[in-house]
């Protein structure tokens, strides 16, 4: 268990580490002012596109779908991937720039995994490309979410199409006008088992029937271009065609759609962490208070030190499950993806959260990431599923685990 990088991975991660230092870190206060511009809202940058288009040249592109996914995946194993999304993530909004952002990865991979030629032609193609972005739909404001077998929308057959009925909240990357398609988990067989309920469906942006009734904001902000929306579905049709894989398979989808795009979110908080401590780090060295500079007070080292300790502590997690994903597929990582959820977003609340601290004033306004970093982690605790699920399902997994072990 060495987790040495391939001269593979080696090779994308200098490539990106110099797009990021030529392309990203100077663009950093630019996209701040223009998305925090309320006249923009819901709008990209000019020169947006550019880079984009610059990273899809260079090659650094769709890295995040491991090499089961070919002919579209670009042949990197877990383990390869998860260095690539630290120094991605180091920034709030690079993913999006090699088209390695949720949710469209996670839709991505629905699509390579479980859609059908026509499916696949239709929208796996153009998120590939990045033409089009799209939303995942689960999250419901009358239902408590955490648990996917609540889900009320009501997805009906009414001949060749399904009616969709209900509300979904939170659907994020839903607002901006490059979003054309969602895949939305409702109820389509109320009499089956509890856990073959649920189908998972495309719904085209544009279908009659679908309305924003508003935007939500976190912690007082849009997350603007994307955002989250509050969505009404009102007698929403679509083709049976639409529908993934098969009535009653909308929680295996979910399930498989949430393994290996947990573990990519993880590595998304090492990085952010990692840039926290770096930028605490010179803050401490640069600044002076009571007349000798932050990094000697003891303080101050011993937060840097503590920031140090968790952010490598998380990062051998990530790559020892990236290992087991590799070896094992999912199913053998479970248990170190489920430790994952509760550990990195708390892990990065906590070392911004020094980090602010240590800047002071300048820690919490718009002049560094660090606000937006500590805003995301302490989100993604709720949004990404609430740690005490993650704590149970950890728990249950633990003790089954210690019982086969004692068994003769």
């Amino acid at each position: 268990m060495g987790f040495e990088l391939t001269p593979r991975a080696e090779d994308l991660n200098n490539r990106l580490t110099a797009f990021m230092e030529e392309h990203i870190y100077p663009r950093e206060h630019d996209y701040e002012q223009f998305t925090g511009d309320h006249n923009n809202l819901w709008q990209y940058p000019d020169w947006y596109q550019g880079l984009k288009d610059e990273a899809k040249k260079q090659g650094l592109w769709n890295l995040f779908l491991p090499e089961e996914y070919k002919p579209w995946s670009p042949g990197l194993t877990n383990l390869e991937i998860a260095p690539l999304f630290e120094t991605m993530s180091r920034s709030a909004w690079a993913q999006q720039i090699f088209n390695c952002n949720a949710p469209d990865r996670g839709n991505m991979e629905v699509l390579a995994k479980y859609g059908t030629p026509e499916q696949q032609e239709q929208w796996l193609l153009p998120l590939l490309a990045g033409d089009i972005r799209s939303a995942y739909a689960m999250t419901e404001p009358d239902v408590a979410s955490s648990d996917a077998t609540n889900m009320e929308l009501k997805i009906e057959r009414d001949g060749d199409e399904y009616v969709l009925n209900g509300r979904k909240w939170w659907t994020t990357n839903v607002i901006g006008s490059a979003c054309k398609v969602m895949l939305v988990m409702g109820k389509s067989n109320p009499d089956a088992p509890r856990h073959q309920q649920h189908s998972t469906i495309l719904v085209p942006t544009d279908t009659p029937g679908v309305k924003m009734s508003r935007p939500l904001k976190v912690f007082g902000e849009y997350h603007s271009p994307g955002g989250e929306g509050d969505m009404i579905f009102s007698d929403v049709r679509v083709p049976v065609t639409n529908l993934i894989l098969g009535e009653g398979r909308g929680f295996e989808i979910a399930q498989g759609r949430l393994g290996p795009g947990r573990f990519q979110y993880a590595m998304m908080f090492v990085g952010m962490a990692q840039r926290s401590l770096e930028l605490m780090c010179e803050r401490a060295q640069q600044r002076v208070a009571f007349g000798e500079a932050l990094s000697k007070k003891t303080s101050v080292q011993h937060e840097i030190a503590r920031s140090r300790c968790d952010i490598e502590q998380c990062r051998l997690l990530v790559l020892a499950a990236a290992e087991k994903m590799d070896k094992y597929g999912i199913d053998g990582a479970r248990e170190d993806i489920s430790m994952l959820k509760i550990v990195a977003p708390k892990m990065c609340e906590d070392v911004s959260s020094r980090a602010m601290q240590i800047f002071g004033g300048m820690g919490v306004c718009q002049d560094t990431p660090l606000a937006h970093i500590w805003t995301t982690s302490r989100f993604c605790r709720i949004a990404d599923g609430p740690d005490e699920v993650h704590m149970s399902q950890l728990a249950k997994m633990t003790m089954r685990s210690l019982n086969r072990q004692s068994q003769p």
